[in-house]
């Protein structure tokens, strides 16, 4: 072996000896440190947690959807014709009675035709009268009073329809309800299309919302709901529901439903957006808080305690959720304990410190508690 081979190989056996030995030194301290900080001893430390008892308690099913108010009664006031606005009787936002007048239009050029067909519509039925008479005594043909019956029906048609273009200019309240804003002022020029103001009847509201199609047999006239609103967060609106469409939306599956709301404060408006919820049976379930759960992907799981409070990893199947609140199908059964404040913590096998769950109570000390 040449002098250089020598000095190499008796080089990496030293680097060696003095690895060996650090490991050596590493593996005697963390197995002297066993009991310590990272060893196995935090794990067989209970850890501070609440704990529920699970058990029966009344579910009731409800139906929510997103709803959207529509107005008793709906229409934008326009005109009919072209012309120019004489006077505006109402202020935006006034509450008007059915037949009010809204708006004046001006119409001279019909005033004088007017005049001028009543005018005329009196000579023809002087005519009438002087024929009928004549006729009596056979001084005239029965066909020349029939032309002047004809005559005096032509004069009176013509009347009729210069006063129906006369009430054309006086734009009216179709039905009683509140006015909204103002979009025209005396002197301006309107076309037939033209909006005035829209007038809304909010005495009463429909609601319409989406109910898909699988739960529309779930769904009747009659069934009591509750909306709320975000304007109003603390307030609940009760109505009852009216009518289901004969249709299901082919895009959505979904069919829309219409309830009935009584709005006496006039606080529902139309286009307002409300939280429905349909009230259906009561029954007995188990159900337990959204925090016990641990969501892995797909599945779902709480930890159960057991003898010596330990705790395992119970796979369960949930249902409805409801106020915090979280259906457990199967899985669980009535007095198993389970943990709620604390999951984060738990492993199988972990070893517990319970305290009594208290909805809405402090979380225990996250720290280990040696037993």
């Amino acid at each position: 072996m040449s002098p250089f081979i020598r000095h190499v190989v008796v080089g990496v056996f030293s680097v060696a000896l003095i690895v060996g030995c650090s490991g050596g030194k590493e593996d005697a301290k963390g197995g002297a440190g066993k009991g310590g900080p990272g060893g196995g001893g935090d794990r067989n430390r209970p850890v501070a947690v609440t704990v529920l008892e699970v058990g029966n308690s009344e579910w009731t099913d409800r139906l929510n959807a997103l709803g959207t108010v529509v107005a008793n009664e709906s229409v934008t006031v326009a005109a009919k014709v072209s012309e120019t606005v004489s006077r505006v009787h109402f202020s935006s936002g006034q509450f008007v009675r059915r037949g009010t007048p809204l708006v004046t239009l001006t119409g001279q050029q019909q005033d004088a035709s007017m005049a001028e067909a009543q005018a005329q519509l009196r000579e023809a039925q002087a005519l009438y009268n002087r024929y009928a008479a004549l006729a009596k005594d056979q001084y005239v043909s029965a066909a020349q009073l029939d032309t002047q019956r004809a005559a005096l029906e032509v004069a009176k048609a013509r009347v009729s329809t210069i006063r129906a273009n006369l009430s054309d200019r006086v734009i009216r309240a179709p039905f009683a309800g509140v006015l909204g804003l103002r979009n025209i002022s005396p002197g301006a020029l309107i076309t037939p299309g033209t909006e005035i103001a829209t007038l809304d009847d909010i005495s009463q509201v429909f609601v319409d919302f989406p109910v898909p199609e699988v739960q529309l047999p779930l769904v009747r006239p009659g069934q009591s709901v509750v909306a709320t609103s975000q304007a109003f967060a603390d307030k609940p609106f009760n109505g009852t529901i009216t009518n289901l469409a004969t249709r299901v939306d082919p895009t959505s599956r979904a069919g829309t439903v219409r309830a009935r709301f009584a709005n006496p404060g006039m606080e529902l408006r139309p286009g307002m957006l409300l939280t429905v919820n349909i009230a259906q049976q009561t029954r007995n379930t188990l159900s337990v808080p959204e925090i016990a759960v641990v969501q892995n992907g797909a599945d779902s799981s709480v930890f159960r305690v057991g003898a010596e409070n330990k705790v395992s990893s119970v796979r369960v199947e949930l249902g409805d959720r409801q106020n915090g609140l979280v259906e457990i199908k199967n899985g669980l059964m009535a007095g198993d304990k389970i943990v709620v404040d604390g999951v984060g913590k738990m492993t199988e096998g972990s070893t517990i410190k319970p305290a009594p769950y208290v909805p809405g109570g402090k979380a225990p000390v996250a720290e280990a508690v040696a037993q």
